[in-house]
């Protein structure tokens, strides 16, 4: 589950498209994979079972060869074994085959947007490198795009 404010980063408009371009020229994506990422974050993110919390969070993944993986967070009852959007997407590329990563994105419901968990940041550690975008939506449709390497400095903190 996405975790932590992130308010200490320069946020961007998603849709400016001159925001847009010269961050997928930053970290590697074309236009047409970061709008892809966006809406299904977005998308994934009103298929999240959170009764709990209710705090639902959406992630997409794209593949080093160009393939998309959506999933959201689910909770339990037994509130710490639910399982995070991003290791949900994540799962569902290794079981079919992906296990290389070239980006990931996340959406939220709060703004300034949210950043994987140190649990999902291991995660996605095990399948991109340190140089990948993690791409984190607010409700707004503001972004703020860091590298792993980057996200990995960040701390918990509760909405």
């Amino acid at each position: 589950m996405a975790s932590g404010n992130i308010p200490q980063f320069k946020s961007f408009s998603g849709a400016d498209p001159k925001a847009v371009e010269s961050t997928c020229q930053e970290y590697g994506l074309t236009s047409a994979e970061f709008n892809e990422l966006h809406e299904r974050c977005v998308a994934a993110k009103s298929t999240a079972y959170c009764p709990y919390s209710r705090f639902r969070v959406g992630a997409s993944i794209i593949s080093v060869d160009g393939v998309y993986f959506n999933g959201a967070n689910v909770e339990n009852a037994s509130y710490p074994v639910g399982t995070c959007a991003e290791r949900v997407a994540l799962g569902k590329a290794v079981t079919e085959g992906h296990r290389k990563i070239k980006a990931v994105a996340v959406a939220t419901d709060i703004s300034p947007p949210a950043s994987p968990c140190g649990m999902c940041r291991q995660f996605i550690r095990e399948f991109s490198s340190l140089k990948s975008p993690i791409i984190m939506f607010d409700k707004d449709d503001n972004y703020v795009v860091l590298r792993l390497e980057e996200v990995s400095l960040l701390r918990f903190k509760q909405p």
